[in-house]
């Protein structure tokens, strides 16, 4: 089985068609049988477990004591696949609108070894959101769908799973999605820092006097100085945290605001930046999933083969971290690497046709 999912894992780094069980049998001409792919797929049932399995001592050799764990969700559309508990519609929180497809939240890792030059930036564990129960919507009288475990259950369960797993880390980071007052306090009892995005309209106060007397104000409406950390106590929230009010330029010179919170009060405006920027690269993840490891292109119809293939995604993603390192290359570059090979192939084999045929030349 795991020569197959080994076959089948390169099969996504090299295809650039739909991801079939039939074209990989074709692949290696025949060696393998269609039948053995599609069994690969429906009679196995991979997760976190297996993916912690395949990436452990990649992380072991990598993991350093004041790494990031990172995160965050993707949806993979699926708008012509039949809607399923794992292929339904999803909330897209950065584009504003639902999406059919399967949601994906990974809790990703971020490590820099100071003697080496680049940083691994892999997935340790993954969860796939599953909508099981229907109900009707009051306000459309429409049939919807929803998870019976949250996101931020899941979050606060991964977490607990690789503490669990002795994975080094310090900082466990997120976007506002995840800013939960019941978050970060779990992640404060685990003894990690976090740093999550808050949107602008949580409310805080700047001294426990105002946090008895529940005189609330929007952080957005907060009397602090810009790009500084200061003190506050936000609603609902029993501890005490470190906000940051930065000021931005977007790439259309427009001006941002964003604030950050974190329960160390160690941290200056320029680690707050520093450190959190590192959640972009669970943004290439995905990114790299899609474009370097066929995550969306299978044709697969069932809850089981779909899971299976986007775990084999994953797994494949691993790979071009591994050869990333022995490569010096990025993932996009390796892939190009590979394109650039196989384009040289068909061309060789193109003059051969050409000198068989000579009426061709």
């Amino acid at each position: 089985m795991q020569d197959k999912l080994d076959l089948y894992t390169d099969y996504l780094l090299t295809t650039v068609h739909q991801a079939t069980a039939t074209g990989l049998s074709n692949l290696v001409d025949g060696a393998i049988s269609h039948d053995e792919i599609t069994r690969l797929l429906s009679e196995n049932e991979f997760g976190s477990r297996d993916l912690w399995k395949s990436t452990k001592k990649l992380i072991r050799t990598h993991e350093t004591e004041d790494a990031c764990l990172i995160f965050d969700d993707s949806i993979i559309e699926k708008r012509y696949t039949a809607e399923s508990s794992l292929i339904c519609w999803h909330y897209d929180h950065s584009t504003g609108q639902n999406v059919k497809g399967i949601n994906l939240l990974t809790a990703f890792y971020h490590s820099h070894n100071p003697d080496q030059e680049l940083a691994l930036r892999a997935p340790v564990s993954f969860e796939l959101i599953l909508k099981t129960q229907h109900f009707c919507d009051i306000k459309t009288k429409k049939e919807k769908r929803k998870s019976l475990v949250t996101k931020n259950e899941l979050l606060r369960t991964m977490v607990q799973q690789n503490i669990h797993n002795q994975l080094k880390f310090k900082y466990v980071l997120a976007d506002s999605w995840f800013g939960s007052s019941e978050n970060m306090l779990f992640v404060h009892r685990k003894k990690k820092f976090f740093i999550f995005d808050m949107k602008s309209n949580r409310k805080a106060v700047l001294s426990e006097k105002d946090r008895n007397a529940g005189q609330w104000t929007r952080i957005d409406a907060l009397d602090i100085p810009d790009n500084t950390p200061v003190k506050v106590w936000l609603k609902d929230l029993e501890i005490p945290v470190l906000l940051i009010k930065q000021i931005f330029i977007n790439k259309d010179q427009s001006t941002g605001v964003r604030f950050l919170v974190s329960n160390d009060f160690n941290l200056s405006d320029d680690d707050f930046t520093t450190i959190y920027k590192k959640r972009w690269s669970v943004e290439e993840y995905h990114k790299s999933l899609k474009q370097n490891a066929a995550i969306a292109k299978s044709p697969t119809r069932t809850i089981k083969t779909q899971s299976n293939h986007l775990f084999a995604s994953i797994f494949a993603y691993v790979k071009l971290e591994k050869l990333k390192f022995i490569q010096e290359l990025n993932h996009f570059a390796i892939k190009s690497k590979i394109y650039l090979a196989a384009n040289k192939a068909a061309f060789n084999e193109l003059n051969l046709l050409k000198m068989e045929n000579p009426s061709l030349a």
